[in-house]
């Protein structure tokens, strides 16, 4: 494949989204204000970031072949992610979510996953990794994430892990084949034995990822590489209308940005921009900016603890 394609494995998704005034203290009936049939799942979600940035990227997953199996497939395409390594298997509910957002943009998250999945990753067409520029997966699926990343690091091409809550015990099977090593705050400190932040980071650095990081909402992203850079890129404030997604965009971002080369720097600025942008329209994918809105974002916008002229 041409240029500097991108590879994301993992998990895709249906959501519906919901918004709401507030959250009420008892079980009741209330009206929405607003609601979306929106596309979701991890890897996904990164993989329409890093489409509408204007990469060229295909996703690795599975769905049902059901309605909403169609749908996500439907989702998908409209928005530019490649989908012929999608498998519709059969006799298989796609995942789905409610989602239930209020005006300050906190979520409530009901999901469901089929669980009869086929595991077996054999049918990825392992061969096109030697053209991708990037690999990355949310490890919602360990056997297709060992194949596409041990088949990158032969080849020396980046590998970024999404690590979050459901990681679990899956984390010590892939962490070794990873390059870039992203966490969610809970994860990071579920995960991650140490003292300070700054000594977990330097843990995993030392075990050999070439960058650990851990994103932290509103308190931003602190990162650590290998060759001893380090920083804290701050949160960009925005007007929250639904965090659905936002770090998910924040790992499309971050990968596109090492397929353009970046330094990691730059690739956690952009990719903390983008995760505050996608925050600006309900469901995971209304607000995900195109490269153009993101550079003028950046030059108009201001980080949290940016200082001020």
């Amino acid at each position: 494949m041409p240029g500097k394609h991108i590879i994301a494995v993992g998990h895709a998704a249906l959501d519906y989204v919901y918004r709401i005034e507030a959250f009420p203290s008892s079980p009741t009936k209330i009206r929405a204000l607003d609601h979306i049939a929106s596309g979701g799942g991890m890897a996904a979600n990164a993989a329409a970031a890093i489409a509408r940035l204007g990469g060229d990227v295909s996703l690795w997953a599975r769905i049902g072949d059901d309605p909403s199996g169609a749908i996500i497939r439907q989702q998908l395409d409209a928005v530019g992610v490649g989908t012929t390594h999608v498998r519709s298997c059969a006799g298989v509910s796609s995942a789905t979510a409610a989602v239930i957002v209020d005006r300050k943009g906190e979520r409530l998250v009901i999901s469901e996953d089929d669980r009869e999945f086929p595991l077996p990753a054999d049918w990825l067409p392992i061969a096109d990794i030697q053209d991708a520029k990037a690999v990355s997966s949310d490890l919602t699926w360990l056997e297709g994430t060992v194949a596409a990343f041990g088949a990158a690091r032969s080849r020396a091409i980046p590998t970024v892990l999404d690590i979050d809550l459901n990681s679990g015990q899956l984390l010590s099977k892939v962490l070794a084949l990873t390059d870039y090593a992203i966490f969610s705050a809970p994860a990071f400190r579920q995960f991650v034995k140490g003292g300070s932040d700054e000594e977990r980071l330097a843990a995993l650095v030392h075990s050999g990822v070439r960058h650990a990081g851990v994103t932290r909402g509103a308190h931003g992203y602190l990162w650590m590489n290998r060759e001893r850079e380090r920083g804290l890129e701050p949160a960009f404030p925005v007007a929250v209308v639904d965090t659905t997604g936002a770090g998910d965009a924040f790992h499309g971002a971050f990968a596109w940005a090492i397929a353009e080369g970046l330094r990691d720097e730059e690739c956690a600025r952009i990719a903390s921009a983008v995760a505050a942008m996608s925050c600006r329209g309900l469901g995971a994918r209304a607000a995900l900016p195109t490269q153009s809105e993101v550079e003028e974002f950046l030059a108009t916008h201001q980080s949290l603890s940016a200082p001020r002229a």
